[in-house]
């Protein structure tokens, strides 16, 4: 059974954006592609038992294992090593990211909660 949001978007709102942009080809309208959660615990650079409570909590969040980050580079001021765990992501893609911005709520009904600045809140 398909996301209530991804029903929505393909009945009505992929209609409305088609008309509001002034779009021919169907395919050229704006779609939801990935969710991309991610996490990074600075405190992890001194203990790596840290991360282990971040990854359940992710996962508990996403519905799916998440993936541990390593740094990239040497950082002496941080008192990062390249190679060393730093944080935890999530990617969403298809029906499972639908759900989850289905149990975000982003109808605008969620007045009040705190959404990242790359979430589009108009959708």
């Amino acid at each position: 059974m398909a996301a209530r949001l991804k029903e929505k978007y393909h009945k009505e709102i992929k209609q409305a954006l088609q008309k509001e942009l002034g779009l021919d080809n169907p395919m050229a309208v704006p779609a939801l592609e990935k969710v991309v959660i991610n996490m990074g615990l600075g405190e992890a650079t001194q203990n790596t038992k840290l991360l282990d409570p971040l990854v359940g909590d992710l996962m508990a969040i996403a519905g799916q294992k998440p993936v541990t980050t390593k740094a990239k580079k040497s950082i002496a001021a941080f008192k990062v090593r390249a190679g060393m765990s730093i944080g935890a992501m999530v990617t969403l893609r298809n029906e499972k990211a639908y759900e989850f911005l289905d149990r975000l709520n982003l109808d605008g009904t969620a007045a009040g909660a705190r959404f990242s600045r790359s979430v589009d809140e108009e959708l």
